[in-house]
C-alpha cells in the first residue's frame, strides 16, 4: 500500500522507531508489574486474610480509565513515557497477582515439608521452591499483562504523542491517511502474537520437567481476560 511506511516527520520517530517505543513503553510496565506482584503474592500466600483486600484494590485500579490516571500524574511527570507506563504497571497487577498466588498455592504441601526438612527459611524456599514450580501459572498471567500491555500503549497518544505505534491513528485522520491506520493496528496485532510467542519460547525452556506431548496451559488468574479498549480506557 502506497505511503504505508511513509510516516508523518512530526511523529518524530521512523516506523522502526515507533516499534522500539512501543515495545519499550509496554514491556517495562509488565516487567514493574511483575516485581511489584511476586512480594504481594508472597504475602497473600502467607497470611490468606490479606489476599481478598488485595485483589480487590488491584481491581478497583484496573477499573479506573487511564485518562483519569492522566490527569492525576500529568501534573507530576508530564507528557512522557513515564505518564503512559504507570497506569500500565497499575493494570497488571489485577493479573499477575492472582496468576503468582494460584501457581504457588498450587506446589503440593509434600514438596514444601521436605524442603523446610532441609532447612529452607520462607524466602529460600518461595524462590528456590515455589516459584520454580509456579512458573506455568505465572508465564500464563505475564501472557495476558502483556498483550494488554501492548494494547492500552496506543491510548497515550491522547497526552501529546505518547502512543508510540498509537499515534499514527491519530495521524491517520489528521491527514487523511487511512493506511497509517491500517500500519498501526496490525503491527500493533503482530508485536502481540510474537510477544505471546516468546512467552510460551520462555514457559517451554523454563518448565523441562513438563513431558513435551502433555504441557497443557496452565489455569490462568482467575479474571476474564482484558476487553478491548477504546481511547477512553
Amino acid at each position: 500500500m502506497n505511503g504505508f511506511f511513509d510516516i508523518p516527520s512530526d511523529l518524530q520517530h521512523s516506523y522502526a522507531g515507533l516499534i522500539g517505543l512501543h515495545l519499550r513503553e509496554a514491556l517495562l510496565p509488565v516487567l514493574a508489574g511483575l516485581l511489584l506482584a511476586l512480594p504481594l503474592a508472597q504475602l497473600c500466600v502467607r497470611f490468606r486474610w490479606l489476599y481478598p483486600p488485595v485483589l480487590g484494590a488491584t481491581t478497583i485500579l484496573y477499573a479506573v480509565p487511564s485518562l483519569a490516571f492522566f490527569v492525576v500524574l500529568i501534573d507530576y511527570t508530564g507528557q512522557t513515557e513515564l505518564t503512559v507506563m504507570i497506569p500500565l504497571a497499575v493494570y497488571s497487577l489485577v493479573v499477575l497477582v492472582p496468576a503468582i498466588v494460584d501457581g504457588v498455592r498450587s506446589v503440593p504441601q509434600e514438596t514444601l515439608a521436605a524442603a523446610t526438612a532441609m532447612g529452607f527459611g520462607p524466602v529460600r524456599r518461595f524462590l528456590q521452591v515455589q516459584l520454580p514450580i509456579a512458573v506455568p501459572a505465572i508465564i500464563a498471567g505475564l501472557r495476558v499483562a502483556t498483550v494488554s500491555s501492548i494494547s492500552l500503549v496506543s491510548v497515550g497518544t491522547l497526552i501529546g504523542n505518547q502512543g508510540a505505534l498509537g499515534n499514527l491513528l491519530a495521524a491517520a485522520q489528521k491527514y487523511d491517511r487511512p493506511e497509517l491506520a491500517v500500519n498501526s493496528v496490525i503491527t500493533t496485532a503482530v508485536l502481540a502474537i510474537l510477544c505471546d510467542a516468546l512467552l510460551v519460547l520462555l514457559r517451554v525452556a523454563l518448565t523441562p520437567w513438563m513431558p513435551s506431548g502433555t504441557r497443557r496451559r496452565s489455569k490462568t488468574a482467575r479474571q476474564p481476560l482484558p476487553a478491548p479498549q477504546d481511547v477512553t480506557r
